[in-house]
């Protein structure tokens, strides 16, 4: 009997206890099937809760709803809520009087033998212990709820945090991309006349600034932050109401004095005597109005706790969503950053090559300026006429000198030629990219 796991469950949307006897190895899922079997609600809308407020893991054996040890097993639940359902229609009707205990709240002005009065009262007392321990079983219920209700409060200001901080990031890269891209487009403008010039690249430019006035419509989450920031304060004001706390002291001093009573006709002798039940009744009265008042708040106070977790079940999605275009609009602004950085050292390869082959020109030019003035010999004026150019071939020390500049000046128009082609390529492959 010992090695025998019970599981009691208590349907927070009846205030009934259902139990069940675990096989071994026994699924959850298994076990939610019988749920559903016993109490009507289906597999997907049902939510099993420890009382830490934890919800039971699908991926662990149903023996997770059973504590170790013998101590305390018979007492320990959990707690199921169906999930298609906010409000609670508590309270509920109070646990059923016995046949005794209903015979003498029907009169309580009947006189009964001592003998017999002491186990009527018995069961008074016992019925009354009974009212108090559902109201403590329930509130215990809406403590569990209080705490998955935390927990996903935690979750979700998780989550607000790493939205904030991300459209933070954004704004950031933003301003910085704008000012950037406005600097590059005044220096652009600047060089045109002079330098180097790409309508393409140019239109491409504007496009990207552009398109990163779009993305600044990511970082606007000031609806989702209002959203949490209330419902964070409506949680907050959960937490400090009164219903959230115990309520069950009136019972419990009603619960007193139904034993007090009950021991104080223990006392008296099995005699002839005969006794009414009028204060046990009363006392009977009183709990039982007391319970349905505390129910009524409690179960109040619970529909609260559950409309707020539906509220965060239902902004997730959305901080998700936002989440994931903040994302999305950073991944862009960095692409459109770098490609335009990579096109400015494309202009400016571009420019230094077309620097270098201007040199390279002048310089060639200027060294077959200082070669033909060096081979040619005006008429000077003295009047001795210079040797006809034809006539230098016949010393071959001039011949080779003159054949050494044709050779170097065909040379340069080569390596001229190879560069203007090859700016002309990279100048291409910049239009079409």
């Amino acid at each position: 009997v010992l090695f025998l796991q019970i599981v009691h469950i208590l349907n927070m949307t009846s205030a009934k206890i259902v139990s069940f006897l675990l096989h071994p190895e026994e699924s959850l899922h298994s076990l939610q099937n019988r749920i559903e079997f016993e109490t009507g609600i289906s597999t997907g809308n049902q939510e099993l809760l420890l009382e830490t407020g934890i919800c039971l893991d699908p991926r662990k054996p149903a023996s997770q709803c059973v504590i170790d040890g013998v101590r305390g097993w018979d007492s320990y639940m959990v707690y199921l809520f169906d999930k298609s359902k906010t409000v609670y229609d508590g309270p509920f009707a109070s646990r059923s009087l016995s046949d005794c205990v209903n015979y003498i709240v029907q009169d309580s002005k009947i006189q009964l033998p001592i003998p017999q009065l002491r186990k009527v009262w018995a069961e008074a007392v016992h019925y009354v212990i009974g009212l108090k321990e559902d109201y403590s079983r329930l509130f215990q219920g809406q403590r569990a709820a209080m705490l998955s209700l935390l927990r996903y409060n935690a979750n979700l200001i998780k989550m607000k945090n790493n939205m904030v901080s991300a459209s933070q990031q954004l704004k950031a890269k933003l301003e910085f991309f704008h000012q950037s891209i406005r600097l590059d487009l005044e220096r652009y403008s600047d060089q045109m006349a002079y330098g180097i010039s790409s309508e393409k690249m140019l239109k491409a430019w504007k496009e990207m600034e552009e398109k990163a006035s779009q993305c600044a419509q990511a970082e606007d989450i000031g609806y989702l932050d209002e959203q949490i920031m209330a419902l964070h304060t409506e949680i907050v004001e959960l937490q400090k109401s009164p219903y959230a706390r115990r309520q069950g002291e009136v019972m419990e001093s009603l619960e007193q004095r139904a034993i007090d009573l009950y021991k104080q006709l223990k006392t008296r002798p099995p005699d002839h005597a005969y006794s009414d039940s009028t204060d046990m009744v009363k006392i009977i009265v009183q709990t039982v109005q007391s319970q349905d008042r505390v129910l009524k708040e409690l179960f109040g106070h619970l529909s609260k706790l559950l409309g707020c977790k539906q509220k965060i079940i239902d902004l997730l999605p959305e901080i998700e969503v936002a989440l994931n275009n903040i994302k999305e609009a950073d991944n862009s602004v960095m692409q459109m950053q770098g490609k335009r950085q990579r096109e400015i050292w494309h202009l400016l390869k571009i420019a230094c090559t077309q620097s270098s082959s201007r040199s390279l020109v002048s310089s060639s030019l200027e060294g077959t300026a200082s070669t033909a003035a060096a081979t040619w010999h005006p008429q000077s004026s003295s009047g001795h006429s210079a040797p006809h150019p034809l006539s230098s071939l016949a010393a071959p020390e001039d011949g080779e000198n003159f054949a050494d500049v044709i050779r170097e000046n065909v040379n340069y128009l080569e390596l001229f030629s190879s560069i203007l082609q090859e700016v002309r390529q990279e100048q291409n492959c910049m239009m079409v990219s």
